[in-house]
């Protein structure tokens, strides 16, 4: 596999990794154990009061009366010390599946940058210096990469005000239907922007943070987390932070923020992070009174403790051997997931396949499972914008390497080392033709256009009888527009590779309705595909105002309909916001499948996208509708 990247089989985008969730604190005086469920899963909410203060450089937030998408949203009630005393004649709350994109807990609404009130309570007892004043970092700009690292620029949300942004992004409801406005968007929420008005910059990285736990970005989450110092923590922000850390895999993370976090009194999973940090830190003697206080006020229980005990005897110099039972689990917490996974644990599949579509993402990006077990959660996020082509070429390699691996991705991996070393071109495309033809669904189908587009992109065009549709789609799934253009002699006039390489031409020369009616896309039989056709090169300006109308009112697309989305959209992108249009445009594209998705909205999204500087963004998009459909 020396050809295809084997000398870099685990990439750097592996380097940390999996899963998690929060738990909250119990009823006091509570007569049996709960079940540990992340906020939000039918816990009863307390009346918002406002957070304790805390000394800072800039003014601590208070509550506000932003917008919430559900009930799970609503700000609970902090103390800074006891827990939440909940009563206990409440009936149990009914069952729920959890990490479901409709039940995942989500942190607080924005509090407005104002002072607190004081408070009676001397918070600073619990908050520790660990940098000097003038290494810590400024809430006004908070972000994880620039626009050198690939990110956008600081101003990619203008003068957008900040609350409604965090309402979009707490009601967005991952995956997207496109691989390519995911990635868009993970580049806008991970870049080092201005904080927008109206926000603190340490809720409004929370929410950054937050939405990418739930596209399955565990890495990107947890690097958009650690942007914030915890000095400057705000409610919202701890329980970011605690999901992000957890869904890539890494409990040690939880430590710098363990005491603050414990002593809010939020939740449940902070006060068993303090036992579990100590265990990582190699003091044993201190994390098994706090695991023996933990269990005595049953604060956790069940799978939930030993999950944590493990954690703190791996952590120790005398491993303690500790046994996990899933038989009587009923379904799968982010908690279980990552410390599970932290601590090596197998889950079994049933539990896996009954979870969040982020879990995908974050099994994926986890360096502890093998590359054989990583494969098929490596194909969806991969087909999800989460891995990159080249990442996941890695992967396969690291498989052909290895001993034991799986037989469906070993015998994917030698495909696909024959697409790279076959002796000649046709043995190189019967190779491609095999790794193509395997996967039954959509999402793993599409997902092999973009593991094999380095290898399309090295057939010759003078093979005899090349499958060019997918070739070309296969190019354009991970952005190889100049080598993809190499078969425009070679695509048929009205066929799908020729519809795919008009779109993605950078040289976005006009042209005439013709062409649309000249396209007759396979398996097409409801017309979808050439209305989607039409409102790309429409949005893409490549149709006159005429043409457009005309083709319009042809196929019946209303590209003109006006509502609450079109205006926002259009409006981001006439005040040349390219964050806030990847935002709006991410809001409108939420589905699993492009047939989710209206012709027109595609056209929206690409005119706004193409309006703010992101051409490439947007032809990408627009093949990738003719690829996907």
């Amino acid at each position: 596999m020396r050809t295809f990247r084997s000398s870099r089989a685990l990439p750097a985008i592996f380097a940390t990794a999996v899963l998690a969730a929060t738990l909250t604190i119990p009823a006091a005086g509570q007569k049996g154990p709960e079940s540990i469920l992340p906020p939000g899963f039918g816990d009863p909410n307390p009346a918002p009061v406002a957070p304790p203060a805390r000394p800072r450089a800039r003014p601590a937030p208070v509550s506000s009366p932003a917008a919430n998408p559900s009930p799970s949203a609503t700000p609970r009630a902090v103390s800074p010390v006891a827990p939440v005393v909940v009563p206990t004649t409440l009936p149990p709350a009914p069952p729920l599946v959890p990490l479901l994109p409709t039940d995942v807990p989500t942190p607080g609404a924005t509090p407005t940058p104002l002072a607190t009130p004081p408070s009676p309570t001397d918070f600073a007892a619990f908050v520790r210096a660990d940098m000097p004043s003038y290494a810590r970092r400024s809430l006004s700009r908070v972000g994880v990469a620039g626009p050198a690292e690939g990110a956008m620029a600081p101003d990619a949300f203008g003068r957008a005000d900040g609350r409604y942004l965090e309402t979009l992004m707490r009601r967005l409801r991952p995956p997207l239907a496109s691989r390519w406005l995911s990635i868009a968007l993970r580049r806008a929420l991970m870049a080092r922007v201005d904080t927008p008005r109206g926000v603190n910059g340490a809720d409004f990285a929370a929410e950054r943070s937050w939405l990418l736990v739930r596209m399955g970005e565990s890495v990107a989450a947890r690097a958009m987390a650690q942007a914030v110092d915890t000095e400057d923590y705000t409610p919202k922000m701890f329980e970011a932070a605690m999901q992000a850390a957890l869904a890539s895999g890494d409990p040690a993370a939880l430590c710098p923020a363990a005491e603050d976090g414990a002593a809010l009194g939020r939740e449940r999973g902070w006060v068993l992070a303090r036992a579990m940090c100590a265990g990582l830190s190699g003091t044993a003697a201190k994390a098994q009174p706090m695991l023996a206080a933990a269990r005595k006020s049953r604060i956790a229980g069940g799978v939930d403790l030993l999950l944590a005990q493990k954690v703190i005897g791996n952590g120790g110099r005398a491993r303690q051997a500790v046994t996990i039972e899933w038989d009587s689990v009923p379904y799968l917490t982010a908690w279980r997931f990552g410390l599970a996974t932290a601590t090596g644990v197998e889950i079994p599949e049933s539990l896996l396949e009954s979870s969040s579509p982020a879990v995908q993402g974050w099994r994926a990006l986890s360096p502890s499972l093998a590359p054989g077990v990583r494969a098929a959660a490596a194909d969806i996020a991969a087909a999800r914008g989460i891995l990159s082509s080249a990442a996941l070429v890695d992967l396969y390699a690291a498989i052909d390497a290895g001993d034991d691996q799986p037989s469906t991705p070993a015998g994917v991996a030698r495909n696909l080392r024959t697409a790279y070393e076959g002796t000649d071109a046709d043995a190189r495309a019967d190779a491609l033709g095999k790794v193509w033809d395997q996967p039954k669904d959509d999402e793993a189908r599409y997902s092999r256009l973009v593991l094999t587009a380095s290898a399309a992109a090295r057939i010759p065009t003078s093979l005899a009888k090349p499958d060019t549709d997918r070739l070309i789609a296969a190019m354009l799934s991970a952005g190889y527009d100049t080598q993809a253009l190499r078969w425009g002699g070679k695509a048929e006039r009205g066929g799908d590779g020729w519809a795919m390489l008009t779109l993605a031409d950078p040289a976005g020369a006009v042209i005439g309705y013709g062409e649309v009616s000249a396209y007759a896309g396979a398996k097409d039989a409801d017309g979808l595909k050439r209305r989607m056709f039409f409102a790309a090169l429409a949005g893409l300006g490549r149709l006159s105002a005429a043409d457009v109308t005309q083709g319009a009112e042809a196929l019946n697309v209303p590209v003109s309909r006006a509502d609450s989305w079109t205006r926002a959209i259009a409006k981001a992108a006439l005040d040349n916001e390219p964050g806030t249009v990847v935002l709006l445009a991410a809001t409108g594209m939420q589905s699993r499948s492009w047939r989710g998705i209206p012709p027109e909205t595609l056209y929206h999204v690409c005119a706004a996208l193409r309006s703010v500087g992101m051409v490439g963004e947007a032809r990408m998009i627009a093949a990738e509708a003719i690829a996907r459909l």
